[in-house]
């Protein structure tokens, strides 16, 4: 492998703190109408099933919101380095005033699918771009000044937006939700259009690779069909389903090629071949995928495994978020005040193996205080890979590739947990097949559950293990200065 190309590009001139927090303020916004976004409706589907009639196909307003995000991620990372942040920021909240109105006045289940498909394309902007703007404003040094500012907004989303949900659709009705939307994105639109005036420019010009974007993009489409339909709507075997994954490696191998060929490919042989770019995606595609799919996974344990009431498994959920958002936190004023900050991670990981273990061990004999303080062991084990697969990516990004690169890592993360969701999925189907009856028939069969998840949590630890630990680059340093850049 080749060594990354060191470029010395002078650093423009340094925001004062009070410009910076104005931004960070700004960019709250729009960060958290996505995060809610993602969460509010789950809690209201039975609603708007009951009201559309159509239970069958409940499943696509979740489904749909998630595919069109997850292909839309990188696009909007390297239009940005294009055009700048704060225009494609604007388009990202148009998408979501767009797809609010369409859900709203939605009279069938068709016509809702199509708006979460537009709100789907505005929430793989927001976070992603508000991600790649704090890396612009602040360096890895100053970050953790900042970060309690998106870390304690996405806690709050994760806590309010299923709570929200619930109450609209049982004492209002489920398009309250999206009305809901429409102030919040107007002010959105409102304070990004003035404040990000502010942001400094690094892009430059480049050319938009049409074609390896269109096999990027519809490669990861086929992909996340596979896994989603895969043990639900067909069989694993089947026809179908085979079929996904084999056009989704044509065209994998298709973008192998372009990314080779293009004289600017969309994703940079400079990005895709640096060791610390890879391996920090993976350790976020595994560990950021298991903690999503515990997330869905946990409430299914308590309420078909244990029999314990919605309430109790929400107490677990609100668990392991809340311990994955405090680790967060911390481990980002850690990691850059260490010189081996990669232990902090390495540690942490083990503190999950070792709670994962136990409920392997023993799944269905636990105390309820036990089984919560474990899942809170699970979120604080797994915790600090959201920073530091963001923060290693972008210490040795340019800044006019933050855009692609940290939309390349969140389109991967988004895909890690759709395959890890999808597998969890498939055990405890598997499980209930053997048993010729439900997964209440085996509740075992969520020993192998987090037997598994253990398994991508080795596959985490291995990745971050391989990350080289390069200092972080302080304030007024130079791109080129002390680590070697993209």
């Amino acid at each position: 492998m080749s060594a990354p190309e060191i470029t010395a590009l002078p650093a423009p001139p340094p925001l004062d703190h009070a410009t910076v927090r104005a931004i960070m303020v700004a960019i709250m916004f729009p960060m958290f109408l996505g995060a809610l976004d993602s969460t509010i409706v789950a809690t209201a589907l039975p609603a708007i099933a009951t009201s559309l009639n159509d239970f069958d196909n409940i499943s696509w307003v979740v489904t749909a919101y998630l595919l069109a995000a997850t292909v839309a991620t990188p696009l909007y990372g390297k239009l940005s380095d294009i055009h700048g942040r704060r225009t494609m920021m604007l388009i990202a909240i148009g998408f979501v005033l767009a797809g609010s109105l369409v859900s709203a006045n939605s009279r069938d289940l068709g016509t809702l699918v199509v708006g979460r498909v537009l709100q789907g394309l505005g929430g793989a902007g927001v976070i992603p771009l508000a991600q790649a703007i704090v890396a612009e404003i602040t360096t890895p040094m100053e970050r953790p000044r900042y970060q309690g500012y998106t870390s304690a907004m996405f806690m709050s989303s994760t806590l309010i937006g299923p709570v929200l949900g619930g109450v609209i659709s049982d004492y209002l009705h489920w398009s309250v939700i999206f009305w809901l939307n429409l102030p919040l994105t107007f002010i959105a639109f409102a304070v990004v259009a003035i404040v990000l005036r502010k942001l400094p420019r690094h892009d430059r010009p480049h050319k938009l690779d049409i074609l390896g974007a269109a096999l990027m993009m519809s490669a990861g489409l086929a992909l996340m069909l596979a896994m989603t339909w895969g043990g639900r709507r067909y069989p694993w075997l089947s026809p179908q389903v085979l079929g996904l994954f084999g056009v989704s490696a044509l065209l994998w191998a298709g973008f192998g090629w372009r990314v080779v060929r293009a004289p600017e490919p969309f994703v940079p042989l400079s990005i895709l071949s640096n060791k610390i770019v890879r391996n920090a995606t993976a350790a976020s595609f595994f560990g950021v995928g298991t903690i999503i799919g515990l997330t869905i996974l946990i409430p299914l344990y308590l309420k078909i495994g244990l029999g314990l009431s919605a309430t109790l498994a929400g107490a677990a959920v609100i668990a392991l978020q809340g311990g994955a958002t405090v680790t967060s936190i911390a481990s980002t004023f850690l990691i850059v005040r260490m010189v081996h900050y990669m232990r902090v991670p390495l540690f942490a990981v083990a503190i999950a193996f070792v709670a994962l273990t136990v409920l392997v061990i023993e799944p269905l004999a636990l105390p309820l205080w036990m089984i919560l303080i474990l899942v809170t062991m699970i979120g604080i084990g797994v915790g600090p890979m959201f920073p530091i697969s963001i923060i290693t990516i972008q210490n040795v990004v340019a800044p006019r590739q933050l855009g692609i690169a940290t939309g390349v890592m969140g389109f991967f993360r988004t895909l890690g947990g759709t395959f890890i969701v999808a597998a969890f999925g498939a055990i405890m189907l598997g499980g209930a097949e053997m048993q010729a009856g439900t997964v209440a028939a085996d509740p075992n069969v969520f020993r192998w559950v987090f037997a598994a998840a253990i398994g991508c949590l080795l596959a985490a630890f291995a990745a971050c293990w391989g990350i080289e630990e390069l200092p972080f680059r302080g304030p007024g340093e130079l791109i080129g200065e002390t680590t070697p850049r993209l």
